[in-house]
């Protein structure tokens, strides 16, 4: 029987056992894994135990993998279904490790008892740390599959799962988890659900993710911190040579001015711009929730253009002086900033650190002596409209929510996209279905049930649309 046949009473099935799949889901959502944080190892532990156990409920079969290469950290959890010969092989990536709940006290309820609440509007929401990111968008992809298993016996195409446990604190072990196991690891296409919709109805693909180059610039000029009154005018501020320099960084109409910094920058298609405009007709759609209203950045892209395809360079913090209460009149003797850039495809994150390196030291004066301190770097990524994969993954989610899917781009970095490509070869499919307003990192972090509903559907859908490709 084809997986178009079993389609219909797959996605029955899921939305008849939806009350299981979400109390699943909040038993993992009442694991406490917080990555970052010594004492909540063995809730990681148990965690991933909980996945292992999961996925061979599933019928694969499944392993914790211990990790040790960057430093010793929390397991990977990886599962194999059967292998079907002739069909699609996916690798499926997530995590479950979860971000700290501080501050606490904003949260309405403990972060790791899962509620669920209903929204002004009507729409129910499942609060909990993890709820978002990444539990509830890892979810959606295993109840799917038990849905396939229940109803067909098996999946219809071949899956393989990693799950990680250590997104939220760097990631830094699994590039070379990566490596040492590409062999076990390999498929035709790997599919990531952190990410988020192109808005609350269009469902759509990130095709194109940033990447980051961050630095932190400590300028030092006199000794010790002196007296304005004494030395002011006469003996050099590092705050104002540190301001100088970093208001250099930008031209009047908010392009990047290090020399080189667009070199290998290409602008999306006129169809791909027009798209977007369907989805954010004016810079208010994306910035409205920030209580803004118009894009900050170069002059001739939209606020989605400037955060989903151009690179950017951020000043993420900046102190130096008396900073305390009341008033000193201090000329400090050291400043400190955190500059942080997003590159696009194209552009090479330590080829720029080089450049912006060079360029701070060329506007410092005699007295003034600079240290630099890396914060890592990563490439942009972007996924070819021409992937075999991608036209039936569009196709899938727009039967879901018919609504035409979107390719879409995104201003953050999630790693796991360009180490994939760089230790197995493959590309990578984003699609995830969380909402700009679930608060992930933040209190109160929450999933809709419908965003966890037609998730689940959606890679239903997905594995069948899949299973005709051979």
């Amino acid at each position: 029987m084809s997986s178009s046949t079993v389609l219909p009473s797959v996605l029955a099935h899921i939305d008849d056992t939806l009350d299981q799949s979400i109390e699943r889901l909040c038993t993992l959502l009442r694991i406490p894994s917080v990555s970052t944080q010594p004492n909540h190892a063995e809730d990681c532990r148990h965690a991933a135990n909980w996945l292992k156990d999961t996925l061979t409920d599933l019928g694969m079969d499944a392993a914790l993998h211990e990790v040790q290469w960057a430093a010793p950290g929390h397991p990977m959890v990886v599962g194999h279904a059967p292998k079907h010969s002739n069909k699609p092989h996916v690798l499926f990536y997530g995590h479950y490790d979860v971000q700290p709940t501080d501050p606490d006290h904003l949260w309405n309820a403990p972060a790791f008892e899962p509620r669920i609440v209903e929204e002004a509007s009507g729409r129910k929401v499942l609060v909990a740390r993890g709820a978002s990111d990444d539990k509830g968008q890892v979810m959606t992809f295993l109840e799917a599959c038990r849905a396939w298993k229940a109803i067909h016996g098996e999946l219809p195409i071949t899956v393989s799962v990693l799950l990680e446990g250590e997104e939220e604190c760097g990631g830094a072990n699994l590039l070379p988890f990566l490596k040492k196991h590409a062999d076990d690891l390999k498929a035709d296409v790997v599919l990531v659900c952190d990410t988020a919709m192109a808005d609350r109805k269009t469902p759509g693909i990130t095709t194109s993710l940033r990447g980051l180059m961050a630095e932190e610039i400590r300028i030092e000029c006199a000794s010790h911190d002196l007296h304005s009154g004494i030395y002011g005018n006469a003996a050099a501020n590092p705050i104002a040579v540190l301001c100088q320099i970093l208001a250099d960084l930008r031209a009047d109409d908010g392009s990047v001015t290090l020399p080189g910094f667009y070199d290998g920058v290409c602008d999306p298609s006129e169809e791909v711009r027009a798209r977007w405009k369907q989805i954010f007709p004016d810079d208010s759609a994306l910035l409205e929730e920030a209580g803004l209203s118009m894009a900050a950045g170069e002059k001739g892209y939209t606020a989605v253009e400037q955060t989903w395809c151009r690179p950017s360079c951020e000043i993420n913090g900046i102190s130096g002086g008396y900073e305390g209460e009341g008033f000193k009149t201090v000329l400090p003797a050291v400043a400190m900033a955190k500059v942080s850039f997003r590159l696009v495809p194209g552009q090479d994150p330590e080829r720029l650190r080089d450049i912006f390196r060079k360029f701070v030291q060329a506007r410092l004066p005699k007295d003034a002596k600079v240290t630099f301190t890396s914060h890592g770097g990563s490439t942009g990524f972007a996924v070819s409209e021409k992937s075999t994969f991608l036209k039936p993954a569009l196709e899938a989610l727009t039967d879901e929510w018919n609504v035409p899917a979107a390719t879409v781009g995104s201003g953050g970095s999630i790693p796991v996209a360009g180490e994939v490509h760089e230790a197995l070869g493959l590309d990578t499919l984003l699609i995830g279905f969380a909402q700009s307003d679930d608060r992930i990192h933040s209190p109160n972090e929450q999933y809709g049930l419908d965003s966890f509903h037609k998730g689940t559907r959606s890679w239903a859908r997905l594995l069948a649309r899949f299973a005709e490709l051979s």
